[in-house]
């Protein structure tokens, strides 16, 4: 019988998921299907209840219910923990296992699609919230020479940043004034409505990769370090290689993540519209 896998969300119209994961499922082999399913907002324990006793094998979570998801676990894995959030699930003999592929997703499309430097580097993620959470444990594991973290409310960075220790550090957008990074992050959520941040002018070196962890538009964020001369990137990749590594866990098997990435590109180009999420 047909293993069955989804992923979970509120919007969940956009997500590409269900095609990544069929194009994964048609290179390795694997007999799978996979859909995106509208949980309600109240009612997201519910929904994955009724998945699995309708037999389904794991699904993925994206916004809102990634914390959500934590909380429902049996067992999590030490970077869900580091995240307390997670984004994929495995379901096995009634328990639930829970894991968060966003941080190695990041690093992976960083360090293998993108050619960039991690370790001894100062890196800026801006945001403190849950996209941010989830992907400070990875970066971390690279050994950069800074890890500063930026938000307008300056007292959540700072909490944040105090969380991990180390090389982390937290402020506000103002005291970026003056700092100079070679990688910056954008896990905020305001390229999803457009949004302009409150950035110093001159993070934006020419020599700087800027990030944007949003996907499939471009952003304000990316507007304005194309205009400085940065080397710019959405978060497709980041969208494929994490989904790579929920497929692993739920398979056993890593598929190759170049060519999904490349057909992902073509498809997005020709429907002329942006998805509007993040991992998802």
């Amino acid at each position: 019988m047909t293993d069955r896998y989804a992923v979970f969300g509120n919007p969940i119209a956009h997500s590409l998921s269900p095609l990544i994961h069929r194009l994964f499922a048609q290179q390795t082999g694997q007999d799978l299907c996979y859909e995106a399913i509208l949980a309600p907002l109240d009612a997201f324990a519910a929904t994955v209840a009724r998945f699995i006793a309708e037999g389904g094998r794991g699904a993925n979570v994206t916004v809102p219910f990634k914390e959500e998801a934590f909380r429902l676990c049996d067992e999590t894995s030490p970077r869900a923990r580091l995240a307390q959030a997670v984004n994929t699930l495995v379901f096995n003999d009634g328990r639930i296992y829970g894991d968060n592929t966003d941080g190695i997703g990041l690093v992976r499309d960083l360090k293998h699609n993108l050619a960039a430097t991690i370790a001894g580097q100062h890196v800026l993620l801006l945001g403190a919230g849950g996209a941010a959470r989830g992907v400070i444990g990875p970066l971390l594991a690279e050994k950069p020479a800074e890890l500063f973290i930026a938000n307008r409310t300056a007292s959540r960075a700072e909490h944040l940043a105090a969380q991990f220790g180390g090389v982390c550090r937290g402020g506000s957008f103002a005291a970026l004034a003056g700092r100079r990074f070679s990688l910056v992050l954008n896990a905020t959520s305001a390229g999803l409505i457009n949004s302009p941040l409150p950035l110093p002018d001159d993070i934006f070196a020419p020599d700087v990769l800027a990030y944007e962890m949003v996907y499939g538009r471009t952003t304000p964020f990316m507007q304005r370090a194309q205009a400085a001369g940065c080397r710019v990137s959405d978060g497709l990749g980041m969208l494929v290689e994490q989904a790579a590594e929920a497929f692993f866990l739920w398979r056993g098997v890593r598929p190759e993540t170049a060519p999904v990435l490349a057909a992902l590109r073509s498809h997005t180009q020709s429907a002329h519209q942006g998805a509007s999420g993040v991992n998802s």
